[in-house]
């Protein structure tokens, strides 16, 4: 943030706040404190880190003498190139999430100190694994909270609601650091909430007794529960410990999207809805502020209305709130750095074990290590509450469900899993592609019997008159109706008359997945034969299968109306 933003000289340069530290010979951003932020009851200030003990004054500019060998850097204005193995400091809070990327350079360090007064914190109450560590898998607690806190927010979330878990998603982050998962939890979900014990604003601890089948989001806020209470619902729900937790209130979507000068998102249709204040027509916008808070909290106008359309409109927005924070035009522009650093710290409270700018250093930089391409969003599977005659509540899809915890406690990779899923499915499309390879039979060589299932009537027929008169496929016959329909059309085939099968599928236009491998069967003369089955695809007589597919035939001319052909 420059002096202007900190209401100070509006004539003041950006450049201007760098000076050069003498013991270090580097050049530092250096900005007075801001002004006092009046506690959040119930929260915690993080101790202030000490203040320097000199302030070191730029330097002034002097011509040099002659023979002397020039200063390396004389002009306060220009700083210093960073170093190629200058560290990134990564930082991530955000919106109803509560976590963002902040990339400080290497003229950060002093203005992190200034940062430590604007961290608010609360205990865990032993709920949590006791924090992060650098060598094994994180798991960070980001919940987004209904609470008014704030200018602004008084026509937001639920009047007088005491802030409960309005958005909630666990964040596991791999040992390896190659691989992510934010795993969504519906506020609406049905869970039971444990006793909780916790720790007073006066230092004292009481048990908040638990309750049964009720919503997730009653986790926080309900009878004075506090974060390390949603961390032990989620604990009993997933079986997995968070090792610290984010809060983030209504602001923090509106600052945080202001800081980085928007963000992109896109609707299929148009939305007006009266609840979030949401008012944008069908495609493409970039929003901040206000208009960003309102697309992440629309819900009755998108999907079926309900908080899981919701989810995936938070996802998108989260996508491209990072895609934009990761940008070069983020990260190289120290001012937007400044603004983040600000609006990250303020707009969070942390729990203890994670209370001060250097902790949230260390944790950045091990989030640093992700390529957010491996990040994978998922929502806890989850089905219509049986319970309730029109459901407006969920409850657990149990077997996916458990499916989905047990893959990141034993840090199992979403996209590891997708990646293999993908090299199955090319292995796979590879085998059928091969049936096509190899020796062909000759035309008359060939014996399969015609079968129709699910052709127009009278198929079967015509396609057995084109295969014998034009096609040279003598050895054929109709074999009349398929035991059932099929939407494709197949050819099956012994393996021993595989150099047949392709014979056909050749002259026929069949692709690798309409052929069948399978055992032998024999015709109306005892023979071993093929069976061709026409599906609802079959178009005709004569027509080949892969006419549909899109690519024309090799030997049409083809061009498009973005080139210009010359006449010949």
């Amino acid at each position: 943030m420059d002096a202007q933003g900190r209401g100070q000289a509006e004539d003041i340069d950006p450049a201007d706040q760098w000076v050069l530290n003498p013991d270090t010979g580097d050049y530092e951003l250096r900005l007075s404190p801001s002004v006092p932020q009046p506690p959040v009851p119930g929260q915690r200030r993080a101790t202030p880190a000490p203040a320097p003990e000199r302030e070191v004054p730029a330097p002034r500019r002097r011509r040099a003498t002659p023979g002397e060998p020039p200063p390396e850097r004389r002009d306060r204005r220009r700083p210093a190139k960073r170093k190629p193995k200058g560290k990134r400091i990564l930082l991530w809070t955000g919106g109803t999430m509560a976590f963002v990327i902040l990339a400080a350079g290497t003229a950060g360090y002093l203005y992190l100190q200034h940062l430590n007064d604007n961290i608010e914190s609360l205990p865990d109450d032993g709920a949590s694994t006791g924090g992060f560590q650098k060598d094994k898998a994180i798991n960070i607690l980001l919940i987004g909270t209904d609470k008014r806190t704030g200018d602004g927010n008084g026509g937001y979330g639920d009047k007088g609601s005491a802030g409960h878990a309005d958005t909630t998603i666990l964040l596991h982050v791999s040992k390896d650091r190659s691989n992510a998962t934010a795993l969504s939890i519906p506020r609406d979900l049905i869970v039971d909430v444990p006793d909780c014990p916790t720790t007073r604003e006066d230092g004292t601890t009481e048990v908040i007794p638990g309750s049964t089948t009720v919503r997730f989001n009653t986790s926080l806020g309900q009878s004075g529960r506090t974060p390390s209470c949603t961390m032990r619902t989620v604990t009993e729900l997933t079986g997995v410990t968070p090792d610290n937790f984010m809060v983030a209130d209504f602001n923090a979507v509106k600052t945080l999207t202001s800081a980085v000068g928007g963000v992109e998102v896109c609707l299929a249709k148009d939305i007006n809805d009266p609840d979030s204040h949401l008012d944008l027509p069908a495609g493409k916008h970039t929003v901040e502020g206000e208009d960003a808070l309102a697309f992440v909290r629309t819900r009755h106008s998108v999907g079926f209305g309900g908080d899981l359309s919701r989810i995936e409109l938070q996802q998108q927005f989260l996508s491209s709130l990072m895609r934009k924070l990761k940008s070069n035009d983020t990260l190289t522009s120290p001012s937007k750095m400044v603004k983040l650093a600000e609006a990250g710290t303020r707009a969070l409270t942390v729990d203890a074990k994670l209370d001060s700018i250097g902790k949230l250093k260390d944790l950045g930089l091990e989030l640093g290590k992700l390529n957010t391409k491996n990040l994978t969003f998922a929502t806890v599977p989850v089905k219509d509450n049986p319970a309730e005659e029109t459901p407006v509540t969920v409850v657990l899809k149990e077997g996916p469900a458990q499916q989905v915890f047990d893959m990141v406690g034993n840090d199992v990779s979403f996209t590891e899993v997708k990646q293999k899923e993908k090299e199955k499915q090319k292995k796979e499309a590879a085998a059928v592609a091969a049936r096509l390879e190899g020796e062909k039979s000759e035309p008359g060589e060939i014996r399969v019997r015609v079968m129709n299932g699910g052709a127009p009537a009278g198929s079967a027929q015509q396609e057995l008159a084109y295969l014998q008169t034009e096609a040279g496929v003598a050895k054929s016959e109709n074999a009349g109706n398929a035991p059932a329909q099929t939407a494709r059309t197949t050819l099956e085939y012994a393996p021993d008359q595989a150099d047949q099968a392709r014979a056909l599928a050749a002259i026929l236009g069949l692709s690798g997945a309409a052929m069948k491998p399978g055992e032998s069967v024999t015709n109306s003369q005892g023979l071993p034969t093929m069976t061709l089955t026409l599906g609802k695809d079959f178009k005709g007589a004569g027509v080949r299968l892969d006419a549909t597919s899109g690519k024309a035939p090799a030997d049409t001319q083809e061009t498009t109306a973005d080139k210009v052909e010359c006449a010949k």
